[in-house]
């Protein structure tokens, strides 16, 4: 059986998109404490859902070779969370698909991180594994991480009541968006890219091989453009 292309390092011209470290642990928890940062979502995380939830994250990344790429900021190595690609959960339009979602501490807002990573995601979405379509969901109220769906390219296709937030929480009415491969899509570099474009790991950039440990890792290197 040919093993699945992986995808575990993406650099941007700012971030690099990389498997989880043990490191990651700790800002990773403050951040889903962080009232501000999870106000979007039904409740903050302690220690251990915040731990459950990176040792899934990198569960999915084993199976599948892509996922939720930490997100690092090259010029510091400073964690700041994670962007990528997720299965939709059950009973929301779209399901059975793959989201496009990132979630950033508060700190690394306002800087254009979540664009610059999202459209390498989205790249990586449907030139490395040849996604038909790619999907984001967010609450009614999350008009900052609707605004950078719609800089990705993705259109307002659905409004519904989020089946696993309790009825009456002002976050249950969500948004769904979405973006079809032959609609193509802004790249990396922000650059529109025709159905006519698609290529196997064509990117409009370039494929290395990176060695880390005794593994060959594939690194996409990517131009993300003018942060927005």
């Amino acid at each position: 059986m040919t093993e699945p292309a992986r995808f575990d390092a993406i650099r941007t011209d700012r971030l690099l998109m990389r498997r989880w470290l043990e490191s990651d642990r700790a800002p990773f928890a403050a951040l889903n404490a962080d009232p501000q940062t999870m106000r979007f979502f039904p409740q903050t995380l302690d220690r251990a859902a915040s731990d459950a939830m990176a040792d899934r994250i990198e569960m999915f990344f084993g199976q599948r070779g892509y996922g939720l790429w930490a997100l690092e900021v090259t010029q510091t190595g400073e964690f700041i969370g994670f962007t990528g690609l997720n299965p939709m959960p059950d009973g929301v339009p779209g399901a059975g698909g793959l989201e496009i979602g990132w979630r950033l501490a508060r700190h690394a807002w306002h800087h254009g991180y979540a664009t610059e990573a999202a459209r390498a995601a989205l790249a990586v979405a449907f030139d490395g594994i040849g996604l038909d379509e790619i999907w984001s969901i967010t609450a009614v109220l999350n008009e900052p991480s609707q605004a950078v769906m719609r800089r990705l390219g993705l259109t307002e296709v659905a409004r519904f009541d989020h089946p696993r937030v309790p009825a009456g929480h002002p976050i249950r009415p969500h948004v769904a968006y979405h973006r079809s491969r032959s609609q193509g899509y802004r790249n990396a570099s922000g650059v529109s890219r025709p159905r006519s474009a698609y290529s196997s790991l064509s990117l409009s950039a370039t494929i290395e091989s990176a060695r880390v440990g005794q593994e060959s890792t594939a690194v996409w290197i990517a131009s993300a453009g003018s942060p927005c």
